[in-house]
């Protein structure tokens, strides 16, 4: 080392000299031994004719300078990630093969926010010097399986393909299927966890004895349920994660990300299978055209050809992703993406269903050769015996069910990430669809609705204009008003109480006298802000079910009560919660993110029947906000917020406050409010805070 430290400064006083100038490499090639002619004679083709110019002698890819610049290179990275915030430079184990005297270093470094182009794999290299002196640095062989997929494996051109052709489901059989799954699972993991607590809360058993024959029982039924997964195909079964052995280097956490995202990709195609069914089955049947006019064909398929083509652009893009790699990067960044650009035509088809169904009812009920020809359509095999309106509302199904699938997808990702971000990002879009499907079908519906209400209102008092648009009815129906003073004398009477037809919209109260012809008669008004309700303790068989209804201000101008009687303690709590719905419950609102509240999920489907309930589908998760002894139930739905009251009957409760929370925090981590949403609120606390 001394004498190359020597040599390096005469070389160095030589060239202040005015000799040429040589490389550092040069100089230690000048000192090693030359015992390959052509690595010389390659050496000499390289250099310049000038003699001004600057020799270079190629590195060694493991000399300590080289290594030096790696681990210098790599910080600098490291410093731009961490002050951008965005980047995740993130490596897998090092795997290191010997042969002899050559160690091959490879590294894999993945990052989320350039997708499948983001897994950038360093070539091997090799070294002939001593491995133990040579040998990486420890930084350099920094290992998270959690956060990175450990290389590229592409799929062959015609894997895809073999996938989408092996999904024996129709969209209607997924959705079935996979719901029911969702409900098997949380109740095998309530008992579980419920016969975990009861084994841990009893008496401790001696050292070596088996577990409860209970707790075996539900644990081996959980596993083997969470095995199969209702008979789809999981992402880790597939051939070609078989091959590559990719599960080994893979975290558990992560495996259940990969499937989260394949489903999503393989229910897509299942639709697509759905939809094209829709067009070249039934639209494009010769005897189903035959029975109907140009403008009832319009009606009853919409735009579905603009449907099935946006299907199919989605369906192309995943494909591409995941035939990228095998390790899906991410899938919620092409979401977004269709959802901003493509997922539109929902919207139209969606709101097209009014008509589309009274269209449809009122042809098969008028017009028998279309009744025939669909039933004739309806009996291929190819449709599994589903009947055709199944396959109509399938647009709307998926618009919903694909929102429920990026919240799956949320769950899953680690916070923080840029994965959490386009999640976050193709969840908020899908939400924005789903409103404006459900408001174009309400909107439609509710002027027709205020219009008949209309005609059949005579105004007493001064007429209030009833047609609106945004205006819509909450409820109807008719309550008993107590006449006369509370007193032991007018309890006695025939005539305690007389019948009162009321009006509930969303903004105005309209208490009405029925009259004969199903017409009713206006004699109050009041705003539904300014009404308050106050529930009468148990005062006998008489007053049971009685409520107070207080009008602040009524068509008159002053503060009036009224005492109203409902048939049922449901039906006055129903009334109660729809007159005045900010008051309190007996649970707590999700909105005050108590951790656990009472909940359940939804296991027979519910179509809703009045305007203050909720519809519900298989597998929802509700926090319930009151009940009542007769049977009905108020909750707020998780994954949208939305509140209504439903039977009891098609629910059952989650007894386990573990899953109870777990649920909450993960409803609150979708529902995750935007910064700029956050500001804005702090802003009107502030502005409040100051009145």
């Amino acid at each position: 080392m001394r004498r190359f430290m020597r040599e390096t400064l005469t070389q160095s006083r030589e060239s202040r000299m005015g000799r040429d100038a040589l490389t550092a490499s040069s100089i230690i090639n000048m000192h090693e031994p030359q015992t390959n002619n052509e690595e010389e004679s390659e050496d000499e083709n390289q250099m310049d004719a000038s003699d001004s110019q600057t020799r270079h002698m190629p590195i060694r890819r493991n000399s300590r300078f080289y290594r030096s610049m790696r681990v210098r290179n790599r910080q600098r990275r490291d410093r731009l990630s961490s002050r951008e915030g965005m980047e995740i430079d993130s490596q897998t184990n090092a795997q290191q093969t010997y042969d002899g005297s050559r160690r091959i270093h490879l590294s894999v470094h993945y990052n989320p926010s350039t997708g499948p182009a983001g897994y950038r794999e360093y070539l091997p290299s090799e070294d002939t010097s001593n491995p133990h002196e040579d040998s990486s640095s420890p930084s350099e062989c920094v290992t998270s399986n959690l956060e990175a997929p450990p290389a590229i494996y592409p799929l062959p051109s015609d894997s895809f393909k073999t996938i989408i052709d092996h999904i024996e489901f129709l969209y209607q059989e997924y959705r079935d299927k996979s719901t029911q799954h969702e409900i098997q699972t949380r109740r095998l993991q309530d008992n579980y966890v419920r016969s975990a607590e009861t084994s841990n809360n009893s008496q401790s058993t001696p050292l070596g004895s088996p577990p409860p024959v209970e707790n075996q029982r539900a644990n081996s039924t959980l596993s083997r349920f969470k095995s199969s997964c209702s008979g789809f195909n999981l992402w880790q079964d597939l051939p070609d994660v078989r091959k590559s052995d990719v599960l080994t280097l893979l975290q558990p956490e992560e495996v259940k990300l990969q499937e989260a995202m394949f489903e999503l990709l393989t229910s897509e195609a299942s639709y697509y299978k759905s939809l094209r069914l829709v067009v070249s089955h039934f639209m494009d049947s010769e005897r189903l055209r035959a029975t109907l006019h140009q403008s009832e064909i319009h009606f009853i398929f919409s735009n579905v050809l603009e449907v099935l083509a946006t299907s199919e652009r989605f369906l192309l893009a995943l494909e591409q992703r995941f035939e990228e790699n095998i390790v899906i990067s991410d899938v919620c960044d092409i979401v977004h993406d269709h959802a901003v650009k493509h997922f539109g035509v929902y919207i139209t088809y969606v709101c097209n269903q009014t008509y589309q169904e009274r269209a449809y009812r009122t042809l098969l009920q008028e017009r028998p050769e279309f009744r025939d020809a669909v039933g004739h359509l309806e009996m291929d095999p190819v449709c599994r015996g589903l009947p055709f309106s199944s396959f109509l509302i399938l647009p709307f199904q998926r618009i919903t069910r694909l929102k429920l699938l990026v919240q799956n997808i949320l769950t899953k990702v680690e916070e923080g990430s840029e994965r959490e971000m386009t999640a976050l990002q193709a969840h908020r879009e899908l939400e924005k669809l789903v409103r404006s499907c459900n408001d174009g079908v309400r909107k439609m519906s509710r002027t027709e609705q205020l219009i008949s209400i209309e005609k059949t209102l005579e105004f007493k008092i001064k007429s209030v204009p009833i047609i609106s648009h945004s205006r819509w009815l909450m409820k109807q129906g008719e309550l008993q008003q107590m006449s006369g003073p509370r007193t032991s004398r007018t309890l006695r009477t025939k005539k305690l109480f007389r019948p009162v037809y009321l009006f509930l919209f969303n903004d105005l109260l309209l208490l009405c006298k029925p009259l004969t012809g199903e017409r009713y008669q206006v004699f109050d008004v009041a705003t539904r802000g300014l009404l308050r309700v106050e529930e009468l303790e148990d005062q006998g068989q008489t007053l049971a079910n009685v409520f107070i209804l207080k009008l602040l201000e009524n068509a008159h101008e002053r503060e009036f009560t009224y005492m109203l009687k409902a048939t049922s303690q449901s039906e006055m709590k129903r009334w109660m919660t729809s007159l005045v719905p900010n008051r309190r419950t007996k649970f707590v609102s999700m909105s005050a993110k108590l951790l656990d509240c009472p909940q359940v999920q939804c296991v027979h489907p519910y179509v809703s029947q009045e305007p203050d309930e909720l519809t519900l589908d298989l597998a929802d998760i509700l926090n319930v906000l009151d009940k009542t002894e007769d049977g009905w139930v108020f909750g707020e739905r998780l994954h949208d917020q939305e509140k209504g009251w439903f039977p009891r009957t098609v629910v059952e409760e989650i007894m386990n406050p573990n899953i109870r929370t777990q649920n909450l925090k993960e409803c609150f981590r979708v529902h995750k409010p935007e910064e700029g949403s956050q500001n804005k609120d702090r802003r009107k606390m502030g502005s409040r805070t100051r009145q």
